[in-house]
């Protein structure tokens, strides 16, 4: 059974951190590339970072220097840490698996709610 559990949303103040986590079920975990995306309120979902199987990461402007995207691979989790967050960063977080290659393999988690206060 293919899952995507996400966890760590929550409430926080304006310059405050959380960290969001990914489990990831087992037989999917070695697909290429591991992701975190948003939806904000009347916004379309955006990308916010990426991480593939060789380590490589790609972040939005927006959140570069703020946000850290990490796996570990022993834990099948990927993790988002975000710190200094601005009220901007309000949204639905969601996890993505998916393949480089073949486009039938594309996973997502239920998302998780992330809300800043200013």
């Amino acid at each position: 059974q293919v899952q995507l559990v996400e966890s760590g949303g929550g409430l926080v103040q304006a310059g405050g951190s959380l960290k969001l986590s990914c489990a990831i079920s087992r037989s999917i975990f070695s697909i290429n590339v591991k992701g975190w995306y948003r939806q904000g309120p009347g916004k379309q979902r955006e990308l916010v970072a990426s991480i593939t199987s060789i380590g490589r990461t790609n972040y939005a402007d927006s959140v570069k220097g703020r946000f850290t995207i990490s796996r570990d691979n022993a834990k099948n989790t990927v993790y988002l840490q975000m710190n200094s967050l601005k009220p901007e960063d309000t949204a639905v977080y969601y996890c993505n698996v998916r393949s480089m290659t073949d486009a039938r393999n594309d996973y997502w988690g239920q998302g998780t709610q992330v809300t800043v206060s200013s």
